[in-house]
């Protein structure tokens, strides 16, 4: 494809290069968030009368009269970079939003205490909007980018170099991502007999186009997607093609390295890249063992009465126990009895053989995933179960052992081994969990491949915060049904 036809091809889809209306939507969207949490507090402390001191000083509305805070907590987010918002982990843009928060909040706090002398009925309601502020954010802004990735309202057009497996792998993932941000636009490569298009997108076989595709169309982005180019080549790309663009990244040549918390490190001039296994350290662990335990306390407590009925139903419908034992493979290959609410005739595993020796097709569907999309040996409660995850509930008990935490590698099978072939070794260095990142990315859906991928991004990007944002999207997860079965 040659750059005239290019023109065309682009300027009919395409007018903006910059990052503007994506940080004008999420503006909006945080706006549209606090001032609902301001609403919610104030809600609740009018309904239940928490701390009201004077007749009259608050009401459901009055929360209104509050905008004035609004720009200082669009000041500090953009202090703490949450705009424009672009290609930014989840779990980091999560830590960003509870700080900004609780320096906003502790701002009002400080000012009304300066002002009034007095904890009243309107630092209270404040006091409840801060504390669902962060998950009342987060969710606003999800539905954001879900928005302008459906509208194609968002997104910055961007230039990929190199058009073979890895350029394609990159695009793929752009076009399918709804937080990236980033619109592939265009191919560059130097192979004359390649494709003119590629996933939809033209491809130019010629580099040196680069600065005139700065030139002509204002495009800031590009990525270098040539992890087989060696030093000097990428040295003169850079320097005659992709210098021109003005923000431009460099897939590396190391696909089996995932972190967020990647750093540079300097030996004496020779630069390394430190990507340590974050839950390797003793300090990690003894936080991730408190947060489990706190929340399983906490959330056990609340979900108490929901459980007692679904053990009542389980009774009620199907004879036979109430909890169902598998032996998995925990830390280090160790076994222990995971424990959930039986779903299944209590002769599931003589039908499963059954079934698997009968049945060719349901056997490679077992091969591949250890699940049956249509498994006949469900109950009737049991399917409801399954398609919640809440069979899984009675996992808090090893996880209370400390034989499983609430995010960590899926536990698995002795037959499971095999799939992860000498992974297996380092996956299972940790804790499984309950959910983990192949759960909220794809969970039954996804193959081992991805399984594996997604929980060693886990071990080496490790952080409270990636674990929070975790169970936050098991809660959409759930509810959604995305993959369960």
């Amino acid at each position: 494809m040659t750059l005239t036809d290019f023109d065309i091809w682009y300027r009919s889809r395409y007018r903006r290069t910059s990052s503007a209306l994506t940080t004008t939507a999420f503006i909006f969207s945080d706006i549209f968030a606090i001032m609902l949490t301001f609403a919610w507090g104030f809600f609740w402390v009018r309904i239940y009368g928490f701390f009201i001191d004077t007749p009259g000083i608050i009401n459901a509305k009055s929360f209104v009269t509050y905008w004035p805070y609004i720009p200082v907590f669009i000041l500090i987010f953009q202090i703490h970079k949450l705009y424009p918002g672009i290609s930014m982990a989840p779990s980091e843009e999560m830590r960003r939003f509870f700080i900004g928060s609780l320096i906003a909040y502790g701002g009002i706090f400080l000012s009304r205490y300066i002002e009034r002398g007095v904890w009243d009925s309107v630092n209270t309601a404040f006091l409840i909007s801060g504390i669902f502020s962060t998950i009342t954010l987060l969710t606003a802004r999800s539905a954001t980018h879900w928005f302008l990735h459906k509208t194609r309202l968002g997104g910055i057009p961007t230039v990929i170099y190199g058009s073979d497996n890895t350029g394609k792998l990159v695009a793929e993932c752009l076009q399918r991502s709804i937080r990236t941000g980033y619109i592939p636009v265009l191919f560059l490569d130097d192979n004359p007999l390649g494709s003119d298009e590629i996933l939809g997108i033209p491809v130019i076989h010629d580099f040196s186009a680069g600065p005139e595709v700065v030139k002509r169309y204002n495009i800031k982005m590009a990525i270098i997607a040539m992890p087989e180019l060696d030093a000097q080549k990428l040295k003169h790309l850079q320097n005659t093609s992709v210098n021109a663009f003005r923000y431009n990244v460099l897939i590396p040549n190391f696909f089996n390295i995932s972190s967020i918390w990647m750093s540079v490190r300097d030996f004496s001039g020779v630069l390394g890249i430190d990507t340590s296994n974050k839950l390797k350290f003793s300090f990690n662990l003894l936080i991730k063992r408190i947060l489990d335990i706190t929340l399983v306390v906490i959330g056990g407590l609340l979900i108490l009465p929901f459980i007692l009925l679904i053990a009542l139903l389980i009774k009620i419908t199907s004879p036979g126990p109430l909890f169902y034992k598998q032996k998995r493979l925990g830390k280090n290959g160790k076994h222990f009895n995971a424990y959930k609410f039986r779903s299944m005739a209590v002769d599931a595993d003589e039908k499963l053989k059954k079934l698997l020796e009968t049945n060719p097709e349901l056997k490679t569907e077992w091969e591949k995933t250890h699940k049956l999309l249509n498994d006949p040996r469900i109950t009737g409660i049991g399917k409801l179960l399954r398609r919640t995850s809440i069979d899984e509930f009675p996992q808090i008990i090893n996880i209370l052992k400390g034989e499983m935490s609430i995010v960590g590698p899926r536990p698995i099978v002795d037959e499971e081994i095999e799939k992860y072939g000498e992974d297996f070794l380092r996956v299972f260095s940790t804790t499984p969990g309950l959910t983990g990142m192949w759960q909220v990315s794809g969970r039954s859906d996804a193959d081992y491949q991805d399984r594996v991928a997604y929980d060693i991004y886990y071990m080496q990007s490790w952080s409270v915060w990636l674990d929070l944002w975790i169970i936050f999207k098991t809660f959409g997860v759930v509810i959604f049904g995305k993959g369960a079965y």
